[in-house]
This record gives structure tokens, sequence and C-alpha cells, in this order.
């Protein structure tokens, strides 16, 4: 690093504040380059905290002298530019990363890495509007090197730190509790029903009204205010907790489809989405009203004797996997569930009085509230990430 902070107040390129390089892959069709690996190599699989410690995969001394990637040292940050844009991790250990992953090593005391994280994040939507390619997103070297943040002063940028970490903690301490609450259900629900062999089954068509698909109209970019009319976005229903004011306004001009309109007791699942997502779903047990659900996302009413809780719980959860199995579409691509599939899916029938007991029991561990109080969070760290790093920008 220097000795002298240079680039405070002004508008500096980040290949002026790093070093930045990527990294690389040893062919797979030499086991000697893997087998029995003992050097990290970090896939962006392994960037799903802001700190990596351990990485999935190991390559040996072959694998590294005899490939283009690098060795990087504890406290470098680690940037994804293909495939999944602007994810963002710092290193806690020494690693490799494939080519997928720049590797940014401060040079400058200028800069506080973890400014430059809470930077990187913000960036993410900006960075992916900079992709390029069909197939797969992906920046080179070059528009990261080229990419400009204005910096405060040291002591402001430690400031910024303290108030995006502060949220980011209360972030983790709201999905701890939502996870806790999922961990008591889960274990309240083997309790009652058991094995699930000993039931009767039917196919999920026979067990509601129907399974119906929303509609999309043209939308306005910002949500609805209120109890205005508005359509539903897919992250209404991906955390598993059914959040309303995730949503796009209607133009004037368009009206409610009334028929897909949202109402109590809606089981909504989606239908399309990323391999991961896809087939989430949530009971709706409140709504302000005049809201659609897209057609992206399938509907239905459980019919007696189905109790609407038992049957949500065992689409969200146990049922899960068997759903996602179920989706058309690759890694690349947005996955989807072809509404003739899901119709056929196996639905295990409890005793009503069983279901009801259930029902009983989730209605007493409300996950709403801390689910409410996550997206909360999360929408306000979205906020002061637009408002602290809005003056900077890329050319």
């Amino acid at each position: 690093m220097t000795d002298k902070p240079q680039f405070v107040g002004k508008k500096v390129k980040l290949g002026e504040l790093c070093e930045i390089c990527s990294g690389g892959t040893p062919k797979r069709s030499v086991a000697e380059y893997w087998k029995d690996g003992t050097i990290p190599w970090v896939k962006i699989g392994d960037m799903s905290e802001k700190y990596v410690s351990s990485t999935e995969e190991r390559i040996t001394d072959a694998g590294f002298n005899n490939s283009s990637v690098k060795m990087l040292e504890p406290g470098t940050l680690l940037y994804s530019i293909f495939a999944s844009i602007g994810a963002v991790s710092i290193l806690k250990i020494p690693a490799t990363t494939n080519q997928a992953i720049a590797g940014l090593k401060i040079k400058d005391d200028s800069l506080d890495r973890d400014f430059l994280y809470h930077y990187l994040k913000s960036r993410e939507s900006i960075s992916k509007s900079s992709g390029r390619g069909a197939a797969q997103n992906n920046i080179n070297l070059t528009i990261l090197r080229n990419m400009q943040v204005t910096l405060p002063s040291i002591e402001i940028q430690r400031s910024i730190v303290r108030n995006l970490e502060m949220i980011s903690n209360q972030v983790t301490i709201a999905e701890s509790h939502l996870m806790d609450l999922d961990a008591l259900v889960k274990s309240r629900f083997v309790e009652i029903f058991g094995d699930f062999a000993c039931y009767e089954t039917k196919p999920l068509i026979k067990c509601v009204d129907c399974i119906e698909a929303g509609k999309s109209p043209k939308c306005l970019a910002f949500s609805r205010k209120m109890a205005e009319p508005g359509v539903l976005k897919l992250s209404a229903i991906s955390s598993g907790v059914y959040c309303e004011n995730e949503n796009k306004a209607l133009p004037r001009s368009v009206s409610l489809t009334i028929d897909k309109v949202v109402h109590a007791n809606d089981i909504l699942l989606s239908r399309k989405n990323t391999p991961e997502l896809v087939g989430r779903s949530v009971l709706v047990k409140h709504t302000d009203g005049n809201i659609m659900f897209p057609d992206i996302i399938f509907r239905m009413h459980p019919l007696p004797p189905i109790n609407a809780m038992y049957l949500s719980y065992l689409l969200a959860g146990p049922l899960l996997h068997s759903i996602q199995s179920l989706a058309h579409g690759s890694a690349k691509s947005m996955s989807n569930i072809p509404k003739s599939e899901l119709a056929k899916l196996s639905i295990p029938i409890p005793a009503l009085n069983l279901q009801n007991e259930f029902a009983n029991f989730v209605s007493q561990v409300d996950k709403s509230r801390f689910g409410g109080m996550l997206h909360l969070l999360n929408s306000l760290s979205g906020i002061m990430h637009a408002s602290f790093f809005s003056v900077a920008d890329t050319d």
C-alpha cells in the first residue's frame, strides 16, 4: 500500500486502487490435478457468505503449476464476473479461484476493505446491466478495472461500514429466528404425522379446486402505493413468507383482472424461477386487496378434507425437492414447472383431526413477524446502500 492516501474526495477507478486478476480451472480430465488436492479452489457456490473460509473443492500442486490459477492471500476481495455477476466475498484463507471470479487486492490506504465490499454489493444491478453474452452474463476485467468509486475520507468510509454492518447483523438475527421456528415446526410435523407411508395418497389435482396461473400485464417500474392496484413479484413468495409489498404498480390504463386477484387462504407457488427458487410456495394469511398474481405463479385452494395450512407446509417443506425435480431448464436459464406434472404430485392424506392439530400449532408459531422484520431490514439495507453509494458511478 502507499504510505500516504492520495485519492480522498476523488472519483477513482478500481484498477488504480486494487490489483485485479482472475483465476482458472485445471483440466478436469487430469486426475492428478484434483485427487487428494490441498489447495483451496473457490467457485461462485462457495461465496454464499461475506467470508470464504473453506471450499468444496481443492486442487493439487500439479494442478496449480499447470493452469492459470493464482494464489490469493487472506483479505483479498472476490467478485464474480461470469454467470452470477456481482457476488462478493472476502477470503479468510489463502486460496485460488476459477475464471468466473476476480480477486481484488487493495493497494492504497485511501480505501477501507469493508467499504469496498459494500460498494461492490451495491453495484450488483449495474454490473449485471454491463454484462455481455446471451447464454451467460459476464463482464471482463477491463470493465471491472474501469468501475469508479468516489472515496470519502477513511473515517467516513468506516462510519458507513458500521451502519451497514449494524443492519446486516440484525438481518442475521432475524434469519436465525426464522430458522429456529422452521426447525420447531418441522419437528412437530414429524411428531404428529410420523411415516407418510401409512396414509392414503391422491394426486395434487384431486386435492385442490384447480391449479391456475396468474396474469402479467405490463407494470410500472415502482411499487404500488397503499392498496392501489398492483401485481406481485416473485420475491413476494420466494422467502417462504408472503410479502405483499413486493409488487409492481399497475398503470391507470390497465384494470385488475378480477379472477386473478389474491385472496386470503390462497396457496401460491412459483412455477418459473431460478433452479434454487422454483417451486417455492406460501399460504396467504392476509391481503390488503387489489393485487394480482403473475403468470409465473400458480394458485390453488385445497378441497375437503385437506387443511390449507397442512397442504401449504407439505408443499413448502417435505415435498419441495420433489416439486423442484419436476422443473425443466438448465442452470443457465429459468426453470419451469409444467402444470401437468405438478398436477400428478402425490399428496398423503392424514386424518383431518391430525391436520387441524398441526395447523393450530403453526398458527401459534407465527413466522410472519420475523419474516416481515427480515423484509423490512433488507429493504432498509438496500436504501442505505443506494444512499451511501449513489455518488459512485461507472464510465
